[in-house]
């Protein structure tokens, strides 16, 4: 008898970020000062993992990517191991270092500006991934737009990541993708390739935009009509299940059969909120959380928007995250902003 699959597998970007707290922004061939620095994790998939082993997900967590053969190759694998991720699928490229973000922070006005080194993400493909391997129920692939071997088109508008995923439901896998806020001319094709094999979407305003076209927010803030109009364009492009447009004030999810669920963000007082890097991630986390576990879309929402909210509290992506029911327990004390 076959064994009943549990757990998620995620793949794709792992990053490490290099955080640099400095006097200020130089001038050309002037000098500043760094203060403070400290690494932390950075990417889709390492972000959500992270976050779901601190929300406490009762199921088992892997980690599918590629690393140098480097420091910071060895700091991510000893942090997977740490939070109890299994790295089998973590594989070694001998001929790229680990992707990694410099990350300048302007001290007194925390203004934040990024140097991004692709390294061995950029040569990370579907050779790297072994479904085989896995008895996980969910497949999570992100970032699209940032993994340059996996979002090059071949001349059928097939990519990498599409015959990928494609191979992941044929298999039984529920998958799951998410975007990255970077503009690319390719991402609508780059769009339609994968989302026919994808069962849930996650994308905010900006990343939406450059998919569908659409302007989702306005000078007054999200345009609520304009995201359903977006996920609508997206089923059409092949989502099969749920898409889940999520802004700053809020998310909604649309499904494949004309329902939708909408939950305004928490209202995080000003003084909790220290950095907002990988607040996305922590949202996607939440809800893959509550989904899995069979919650419904209310409930799996409320534990998105409490997660982000709760990740607000600490610079580096994952270091504020509680476990589940205490980020319900301060979302709840907080409140959540209204949604039309």
């Amino acid at each position: 008898m076959a064994r009943e699959r549990n757990g998620l597998l995620a793949a794709g970007n792992f990053i490490m970020d290099h955080v640099k707290i400095i006097d200020a922004y130089p001038e050309p061939e002037m000098l500043t000062t760094i203060r403070a620095q400290s690494s932390s994790n950075g990417g889709g998939p390492y972000n959500v993992l992270k976050d779901l082993a601190k929300l406490g997900a009762p199921f088992p967590l892997e980690a599918a990517g590629l690393i140098g053969d480097d420091a910071d190759g060895e700091w991510i694998l000893s942090d997977c191991q740490k939070h109890h991720i299994a790295t089998w699928g973590m594989a070694r490229a001998e001929s790229a270092a680990t992707s990694y973000t410099d990350a300048m922070t302007v001290a007194d006005t925390g203004q934040r500006t990024f140097f991004h080194h692709r390294g061995a993400n950029a040569i990370f493909g579907q050779k790297h991934i072994d479904l085989s391997r896995s008895q996980a129920r969910w497949f999570y692939l992100g970032y699209l737009l940032l993994l340059d071997e996996m979002d090059a088109l071949d001349g059928e508008g097939s990519t990498q990541a599409s015959k990928v995923l494609e191979e992941a439901k044929r298999v039984g896998f529920h998958t799951v993708v998410d975007f990255v806020s970077v503009p690319d001319k390719r991402a609508k094709a780059i769009a339609k390739a994968s989302l026919p094999h994808v069962d849930l979407l996650f994308i905010n305003e900006i990343e939406a935009g450059f998919v569908t076209g659409d302007a989702l927010r306005s000078a007054h803030g999200p345009n609520w009509q304009a995201a359903e109009s977006a996920a609508s364009a997206l089923f059409a492009m092949g989502v099969r299940e749920s898409v889940v447009i999520h802004f700053m004030e809020g998310a909604i999810a649309m499904h494949a059969d004309g329902s939708s669920d909408r939950h305004g963000s928490a209202r995080v007082p000003g003084d909790a909120i220290v950095g907002s890097t990988g607040a996305g991630d922590a949202f996607a986390a939440g809800v893959i959380y509550g989904r899995h576990e069979n919650w419904s879309w209310p409930e799996s929402l409320e534990l998105g928007v409490c997660a982000a909210a709760v990740s607000l509290g600490a610079g580096p992506p994952s270091d504020a995250m509680l476990p589940a029911a205490q980020c319900l327990e301060k979302g709840r004390a907080w409140g959540y902003r209204s949604m039309p």
